[in-house]
């Protein structure tokens, strides 16, 4: 299973992430494109890291909206979900072949995200966006027991997809993230691990009623936000890759 993280979030004075310190224990850095963080040279320095340390890239483009950190629900048209994400992947994927660099995938970041999973209108938009694109790209969305229908979507418009899932929440019955307002919805460092071990080796989760249920992931999503974030990714390296 691999690790993505979502990095390059950092804006003018403003420093988002660990960058330097994740890199080296990550297999796909999912890269802010500059709608929710990220600017010119913050995104030309975390191509740079990731070629340095040969992880996967990935574009991480959102709703505009630097001020709410791409964390707002808009409500925009289809077409107009779809220019805004050519034009973020094609501002990441010019800066990234500059380098040497070739992007391979496309996560969509926070509310954009949260709508795709959740709206079927937006997430037609999004896999037609991929789609559409002037090259193949994959898209990268949550794993859930909904998994194959998203799969079924993603064949009529001929893009591929990576399930990703998650190492430090807390899942529900129905397969979805427990919500931030709830006790428990992130794991501790302990739990985190087992969820972790779970994932790898049995393909399933305990959510927070104690049921399994089956999640099939290709990429685990783990965060470098500060030093204890970076201690759990090189943790979970090494389980991931002892198993």
């Amino acid at each position: 299973m691999l690790l993505n993280c979502d990095l390059g979030e950092s804006y003018g004075s403003w420093t988002m992430g660990l960058d330097a310190e994740v890199m080296p224990h990550i297999d796909q850095a999912n890269i802010a494109c500059g709608f929710h963080g990220g600017d010119p040279l913050t995104i030309r320095k975390t191509l740079a890291l990731a070629a340095e340390h040969g992880v996967s890239i990935g574009a991480h483009p959102a709703y505009p909206d630097l001020v709410g950190f791409g964390r707002r629900p808009m409500n925009l048209s289809a077409d107009e979900i779809i220019a805004n994400l050519h034009y973020q992947v094609a501002a990441l994927e010019g800066m990234a072949r500059s380098q040497g660099l070739e992007l391979g995938y496309v996560k969509p970041h926070g509310a954009l995200y949260n709508d795709m999973m959740a709206k079927a209108d937006v997430r037609a938009a999004i896999m037609q966006a991929v789609a559409s694109y002037h090259r193949p790209l994959a898209l990268m969305l949550q794993a859930t027991p909904d998994a194959e229908l998203h799969r079924e979507e993603a064949e009529s418009f001929g893009i591929n997809l990576l399930f990703e899932a998650f190492a430090d929440r807390c899942y529900d019955d129905d397969g979805r993230l427990l919500s931030r307002r709830e006790p428990g919805a992130v794991h501790s460092r302990e739990r985190m691990l087992a969820q972790v071990e779970q994932l790898q080796n049995y393909g399933v989760v305990t959510t927070a009623s104690g049921a399994l249920i089956e999640l099939q992931a290709d990429t685990l999503c783990v965060h470098g936000d500060n030093l204890e974030g970076v201690q759990a990714i090189e943790a979970i390296r090494a389980l991931v890759t002892g198993a």
